[in-house]
């Protein structure tokens, strides 16, 4: 029996599902320590009820996705207004030397995945699923990027990429902090990083809280619907290249656009805060109804070919965070605090390096300029390298 859900029923499932999501969460510590999303807890929860069902024969069911897409390029557009070049001059040379290492990795990630692939056989564009799709990406770019590759003739593509974001955000956590404490003990940084008063340590991730101010939020809906219609013109010039182009990549661009407008010109200002919050409901509820929609049984002849994918992409980040990102950015304190960052950031997302980063800064003292680094390439630039050399290998492999 086949159970079909209209676009409000979707809807109104993902919610339910992301609510499931919260409440296990809030009471399961490891899920809060190691950064798991409420809607891929609840969404993977959904999906193995759906596996179970299936395979018992008694129900499947089928979604309506018009509303998934909407959300998506909401997400990425709030993506784009982040994207501020001012700020990327501001932060300095080792901003811009992490946006080079974050990128090289993205490559590199890419360069694994397709070779393992070939190795064994699978479609290319499954090795982009288990490259920095979901690593770099995580859960927001594979519920972006599978579906394409899906449509380019890789079945199972979403259902690998979202299990190997999954993998990323644990993995990743484990990592960090294992290499941080051996790069601090073997280099001899303890004593760059005591304080020198002997006083307690801040948290550096300490955040202020503020009132929404309505006008604001409608200003940023509005601005948000704009930079969206906006998208679809460019989107529709770049699909003219005869590359393929993930369907939010206009309305990205076109955000960015105005967030630099807004930049340069005083009188035109963007609600930044409301413009996020909008983002993340977005992101969480195009979560939801990505996972709710996996088919796990694709998983079925994936598994072996997968997990030795996903081991390479585990070693390649220690590798990378180790030898590279801790020597060229500067073999200090600092640098031995980013290296731990940038496996949860290179194999989940920017919450996963902040809880690494602020566990090694518990133990061993405040890293600065970690902490201004990570947030700042994470959060507003790499997810638009990403997406491009993203495109660049998907036209290249398909």
């Amino acid at each position: 029996m086949i159970f079909e859900l209209d676009m409000i029923q979707t809807t109104a499932l993902a919610v339910v599902v992301l609510l499931v999501g919260q409440f296990i969460r809030k009471r399961v510590s490891s899920l809060e320590k190691f950064c798991i999303p409420a809607p891929v807890i609840g969404g993977l929860i959904f999906a193995i009820l759906s596996l179970v069902l299936k395979q018992a024969g008694i129900l499947e069911f089928n979604f309506d996705g018009t509303l998934k897409k909407v959300l998506m390029t909401a997400f990425f557009t709030t993506v784009g207004f982040t994207a501020s070049f001012k700020l990327l001059k501001k932060g300095g040379v080792q901003v811009l030397m992490f946006l080079g290492l974050a990128t090289v990795l993205v490559t590199l990630q890419n360069i694994v995945g397709v070779s393992l692939a070939k190795v064994f056989g699978l479609n290319q564009l499954l090795g982009l699923s288990t490259g920095s799709v979901p690593m770099t990406g995580g859960h927001g770019t594979s519920g972006a990027f599978a579906p394409l590759f899906e449509n380019a003739g890789a079945s199972g593509a979403t259902t690998v990429a979202m299990a190997s974001a999954t993998f990323g955000l644990i993995c990743g956590s484990m990592l960090g902090g294992p290499i941080a404490k051996r790069l601090i003990e073997k280099n001899n940084l303890l004593k760059a990083c005591k304080n020198s008063d002997g006083n307690e340590k801040v948290s550096t991730t300490e955040k202020v809280a503020s009132t929404l101010i309505p006008e604001n939020l409608f200003s940023a809906a509005m601005q948000i619907i704009i930079a969206m219609g906006l998208g679809t013109v460019l989107s529709s010039l770049l699909q003219k290249t005869g590359m393929t182009f993930p369907s939010y990549i206009g309305a990205m661009f076109a955000a960015a656009i105005m967030r630099n407008i807004s930049d340069a010109v005083a009188s035109y200002e963007l609600p930044s805060e409301e413009i996020d919050i909008l983002g993340n409901i977005s992101l969480s509820l195009f979560l939801a109804m990505a996972l709710m929609g996996l088919k796990l049984w694709q998983l079925a002849d994936l598994a072996g070919p997968m997990l030795a994918m996903l081991v390479a992409q585990a070693v390649l980040m220690a590798t990378f965070a180790y030898f590279v990102t801790f020597n060229l950015m500067g073999r200090n304190y600092d640098a031995a605090v980013l290296a731990g960052g940038h496996c949860g950031f290179g194999m989940g997302a920017t919450p996963n390096a902040i809880a690494n980063m602020e566990a090694i800064s518990s133990k061993y003292g405040p890293a600065p300029a970690a902490f201004f680094i990570i947030p700042l390439v994470g959060s507003l630039f790499i997810d638009f390298f990403n997406a491009g050399i993203i495109t660049f290998f998907m036209n290249l492999v398909r």
